[in-house]
């Protein structure tokens, strides 16, 4: 038995003003500075007030958010007693705003006690609703939370089904003059999300065609959002495009390339997304003795020569090499400005800590795998073990 979770979504231009329409008394946003720079904050709280909800703006979201955040934005949502509770921004406020979200209705939890297993009886208080302002993470449509763990330098996979946002509100209105940077680093999030969501070992019927669409949307357009940040056909495909792999992995799983590129954060400090891009050709290589075909079923999707299993893998990870080459994405570790000798001192805490994210890979490095997979994405070999 399996369950297949989503929120509301509402998407394209003009998805924002169903906020207008929302129910409620209080809203407690959870967001970043650079949201209240833009203005993004501002509109959101403007269109709630039309509603006639009161709001408050919790703007200290950074970026790979820490449990202190939490910590904080939960005393202050508890003090505000909010039935909408807001999460504006890319994955890490909608991330710092789920682990609120559970907080404010369990108060007696700590934060690294949110896992899927325990019922948590959550919407006795208020909903979650998401509002993305980045197409990458898709986190407008998952349970996971992602947050760092400041005293073991770690990222940390939490999260509960129960904590799926009620609401999504994809609007391309936010992405549009995104930087080419960041363009880039969350199309390929996105890729990997799919990618991966359609090879993990818990892939099902209903987030394969889910994981294929978004694939073929961020191959199509992925390269004109980068090139113009006003393309607004290319901004809203791609930002339909990362809520649907969340849907497709967050019903799904992520895998291997994830569990790689997680510690990296932490440790270098690279962007989520240009980590886990990175690595997604070195592990399609690495898994393909056992799952070239499911590569090969992409491969012919989007056009690409897969007469094999095995020429399916290798043209769809040369794809991928050549999609990121093409958007100014780094093909190899070294190429993230990482020294050699920081890199080999941080190697067995990579190690370690990415195993923990492996389980469900179809193919599960062992330690000495782990390591070897790090060094041919540094020196950007070829996987052949």
């Amino acid at each position: 038995m399996w369950l297949f979770k989503s929120p509301e979504i509402v998407y394209g231009e003009g998805a924002l003003e169903t906020l207008e329409q929302i129910s409620g008394q209080r809203a407690f946003i959870v967001t970043d500075a650079n949201m209240v720079r833009l203005g993004f904050a501002e509109r959101v709280v403007d269109y709630l007030q039309r509603a006639g909800m009161e709001t408050q703006v919790f703007a200290e979201v950074e970026p790979n958010p820490t449990y202190q955040v939490v910590l904080k934005g939960k005393g202050l949502c508890i003090a505000f007693e909010p039935d909408w509770v807001v999460g504006l921004g890319g994955g890490s406020a909608m991330d710092t705003a789920k682990a609120i979200y559970v907080l404010y209705e369990r108060p007696d939890m700590e934060v690294g006690e949110i896992n899927p297993l325990v019922p948590l009886g959550l919407g006795k208080k208020a909903k979650l609703m998401a509002i993305p302002t980045t197409s990458g993470t898709g986190a407008e449509t998952t349970w996971i939370v992602v947050l760092t763990d400041q005293d073991a330098k770690k990222k940390t996979v939490l999260g509960s089904r129960e904590n799926v946002p009620h609401l999504a509100i994809v609007d391309p209105c936010f992405t549009m003059g995104l930087p080419p940077s960041i363009t880039a680093d969350t199309g390929m999030d996105v890729l990997t999300h799919a990618v991966e969501g359609y090879t993990s070992i818990w892939r099902n019927d209903f987030s394969d065609g889910l994981c294929l669409a978004a694939i073929r949307l961020v191959f199509e357009y992925l390269p004109r959002a980068w090139a113009d940040g006003q393309d607004a056909e290319a901004r809203e495909k791609m930002h339909n495009a990362a809520t649907i792999a969340g849907l497709g992995f967050g019903n799904s799983n992520a895998a291997l390339a994830h569990a790689l590129g997680h510690p990296m954060s932490p440790n270098f400090g690279v962007p989520h997304g240009r980590a886990v891009g990175l690595f997604l050709p070195y592990t399609i290589e690495f898994s393909a003795g056992c799952m070239g075909e499911r590569y090969a079923e992409i491969a012919r999707f989007v056009g690409l020569p897969a007469g094999s299993g095995q020429e399916g893998a290798a043209s769809l990870a040369q794809a991928v090499r050549d999609l990121a080459g093409r958007i100014g994405q780094p093909l190899t570790v070294a190429e993230l400005g990482i020294s050699r000798q920081a890199f080999e001192a941080a190697l067995a805490k990579l190690v370690e800590d990415g195993m923990i994210d492996t389980t469900t890979s179809a193919r599960c490095p062992d330690e000495l795998e782990m390591e070897k997979l790090y060094w041919c994405a540094y020196e950007g070999k070829a996987v052949e073990f």
